[in-house]
C-alpha cells in the first residue's frame, strides 16, 4: 500500500507538471488553432531565465520575473511573426514554429552551452514536508503542486466567469462580431498567445531544477504535450487536466511495474507456443513500454473519439 500511495503521489506531481505545460498550449492550439511546435522551447527558456535570474536575485524573484519575460517574448513572436504567416494557413504556422524551435535551441546552446546548468531547488524548500509510511514528501514538490492547482482554478475562473474570458472565447469563434463591438481582436490573440507562452515559462521555472535544465529538455517534453491536449480535447482545460493526470498515472505505474508481458500471461493462465522472436517481444517488461504508452493512448483516442475526452470539435 505504501508503494502504491507513493506512486500515486508521483503520478499526480508529474501529471500536474504536464498540465502546467499543456495549459498554455490548450489556449494557443485548442482555442486559437495555432500549431505552436515551439511551445516547449518557451518552457526551456523559462528554466534558463529562472536559472540566470536566480543567480543574481534568488529563486523567488525569478519565479515572477522569468514567466513575465517569456510572456512578453511570446507576444512579440505572435505580433511580428505568426500574425504575418497566419493568413497562409496551418502549414505555414507549423513551419514557422518548427524553425523557431531549432533557432531557440541553438541560441540556448550558444549562450549556456550544451551541458546542464546548475539550477537547483532553493534551500528554503529543500526539506521533507511530511513523512507518511516511511516515505518523505518534499516541500518543493508540494509547492509546485499547489501552484499547478492554482493555475487551473485561475484559468477556469477567468475563461468562464469574467468579462475578459467571454471576450477571449468570442474573439476566437466570432472575430468579426467582436471586432464590430469595438474590441481589438488581434490584440486579444497576441495576449492569449503571450499568456500561453508565459504559462509554459512558469512550468520551466518550477520544473527546471528537478528535471534538469539542459537544451534537450524541450525535445523531451514537447511531443507529449500535444498528446495531452488531443487526448483531453481541443480547447478544454478540464480535458487537459484529466489527460495530464491520466498520462501521469499510466507512465508512473508502468515504470514501477517490473513485470514482463510473458509473466502477466502466465499469471492469467495463458501459454503460447511461439518462436524465439516472439519470446523477445513478450519478455519485454511493462516499464520498458512506459515511454510509448501515451502515444498508444493518442492513437486509440484518435480512432475512437477524435474530439478527445472533453473536446467539442474534431482534431
Amino acid at each position: 500500500m505504501d508503494v502504491i500511495l507513493f506512486t500515486v503521489f508521483n503520478s499526480v506531481l508529474y501529471g500536474m507538471l504536464l498540465f502546467m505545460l499543456s495549459s498554455g498550449l490548450t489556449l494557443i492550439f485548442g482555442m486559437m488553432g495555432i500549431l505552436n511546435f515551439a511551445h516547449a522551447s518557451f518552457f526551456m527558456l523559462g528554466a534558463y531565465f529562472a536559472y540566470q535570474i536566480s543567480e543574481i536575485l534568488g529563486f523567488y524573484p525569478a519565479l515572477f520575473i522569468a514567466p513575465i519575460i517569456i510572456a512578453f517574448c511570446g507576444a512579440l513572436v505572435e505580433r511580428y511573426g505568426l500574425r504575418r504567416v497566419h493568413k497562409f494557413g496551418h502549414v505555414a504556422e507549423l513551419l514557422f514554429t518548427f524553425g523557431l524551435f531549432y533557432i531557440i535551441e541553438e541560441i540556448v546552446q550558444m549562450i549556456w552551452g550544451k551541458v546542464p546548468v546548475g539550477y537547483h531547488i532553493p534551500l528554503s524548500m529543500d526539506f521533507p514536508l511530511f513523512t507518511l509510511m516511511g516515505m518523505s514528501y518534499p516541500a518543493y514538490q508540494m509547492f509546485t503542486l499547489t501552484i499547478s492547482v492554482a493555475i487551473f482554478l485561475g484559468l477556469f475562473a477567468i475563461l468562464t466567469k469574467t468579462r475578459a474570458g467571454l471576450i477571449i472565447k468570442a474573439a476566437l469563434t466570432h472575430p468579426e462580431i467582436v471586432s464590430s463591438l469595438g474590441h481589438n481582436v488581434p490584440k486579444v490573440f497576441m495576449m492569449v498567445f503571450g499568456l500561453g507562452c508565459g504559462l509554459a515559462g512558469l512550468a520551466g521555472v518550477l520544473a527546471g531544477n528537478t528535471l534538469g535544465t539542459e537544451p534537450a529538455m524541450a525535445l523531451m517534453l514537447g511531443p507529449i504535450v500535444f498528446v495531452v491536449i488531443v487526448v483531453g480535447g481541443l480547447g478544454s482545460l478540464k480535458g487537459a487536466l484529466v489527460a495530464s493526470i491520466l498520462i501521469g498515472l499510466m507512465q508512473t505505474f508502468a515504470i514501477s511495474l517490473d513485470y514482463s508481458i510473458n509473466s502477466v500471461m502466465e499469471l492469467l493462465g495463458l501459454t503460447l507456443d511461439i518462436e524465439s522472436l516472439w519470446h523477445i517481444l513478450v519478455d519485454l517488461t511493462i516499464s520498458q513500454l512506459a515511454p510509448i504508452l501515451p502515444y498508444l493512448l493518442l492513437v486509440v483516442i484518435l480512432i475512437a473519439r477524435p474530439r478527445g475526452l472533453f473536446g467539442t470539435r474534431d482534431v
